[in-house]
């Protein structure tokens, strides 16, 4: 089975906007669709509304933002998308991420429209009822805007940390204990060590002390909110050569003169901008291949996702 991610209904193809047509994300569609089990939802069907629907908007009424109708504000549907998201979010709790519609005032993930009584747009706009509530009640998900997996970088982060948080759940699935903390966190040292050098020490301080808790499920909960921020840094092209050269130098006893200076070329070709990062992870693993280190070969940094996805053919 496919990992379990959720989707604006829209976005995977299928036509519940409010003019009745939709917004098919072809990558989404076509390509995340062999990997990953999407669960779609429209929250404005959810509520009630017809296909067509009236359009609606968000509005500022200086005390909260309310989801409204573009033409009386007097119809507002705000409490109705909140307890249609509140009645959702059990269904949610076994989801690895979520791409929502960008721009709708129900599922937009961010600079959504923001309309004042007097018709003015609120400069910065807002975030859809339905996915700033869904950041509220679950703030490690990844949650994504369709038109956003167009950035390479923005697409392999997403992407990644869905992975990430798939591999936690299925590394906790017997139930949490010491040594299956202690295990995936040692797996993920070089992808924190790329993503967010300072969540890499202050993650490495916080499992150390795993042994001082009694309730391991509340470590659970610290610890997965703590790690899921740090992904969301994305990996600098600086941190992961660092990355690189560190890798590098587990191979310092088992490469000839000429190997290393391969291994290093290609390291600084990539720094330099001049090499995709696929480049030197392809020659990281051969040498890997050849030469076994049961560390390395654990790390997930060196394969995240299927390769068919190609997602670090552009980083």
């Amino acid at each position: 089975m496919g990992i379990p991610v959720g989707i604006s209904a829209c976005v995977l193809g299928q036509k519940v906007r409010f003019d009745g047509g939709h917004k098919r994300n072809r990558f989404a569609d076509e390509e995340l669709s062999e990997h990953f089990d999407f669960k779609p939802v429209c929250p404005e069907v959810g509520i009630g509304m017809t296909i067509p629907r009236p359009v609606i908007r968000l509005l500022d009424n200086t005390i909260d933002v309310r989801l409204v109708d573009s033409k009386d504000n007097s119809i507002d549907y705000t409490d109705k998308m909140i307890a249609f998201t509140d009645n959702q979010l059990p269904s949610f709790e076994n989801l690895r991420g979520y791409i929502v519609c960008a721009k709708s005032p129900s599922c937009g993930m961010e600079r959504v429209k923001l309309y004042l009584d007097n018709g003015n747009s609120v400069p910065g706009g807002s975030v859809g009822i339905f996915t700033q509530r869904l950041m509220d009640k679950m703030p490690w998900l990844p949650i994504e805007e369709d038109g956003r997996l167009q950035d390479p970088v923005l697409r392999e982060n997403f992407i990644f940390r869905i992975y990430a948080l798939d591999d936690l759940y299925r590394s906790v699935a017997g139930g949490v204990s010491r040594d299956s903390i202690i295990k995936f966190h040692s797996r993920y040292k070089l992808c924190l060590m790329a993503h967010d050098q300072q969540a890499y020490r202050d993650l490495g301080r916080f499992v150390s002390d795993i042994h001082q808790w009694d309730d391991l499920d509340a470590f659970f909960i610290e610890y997965r909110q703590s790690f899921m921020d740090a992904l969301k840094n994305r990996a600098s092209r600086k941190n992961n050569t660092n990355v690189l050269m560190h890798i590098q130098g587990y191979f310092k006893r088992d490469l000839d003169k000429s190997q290393k200076a391969e291994l290093r070329d290609v390291i600084m070709r990539y720094r330099e901008g001049n090499l995709p990062l696929i480049a030197p992870l392809t020659l990281i693993n051969h040498h890997l291949k050849v030469h076994p280190d049961s560390y390395l070969a654990d790390q997930t940094y060196l394969e995240l996702y299927p390769e068919s996805l190609k997602l670090r053919y552009s980083l």
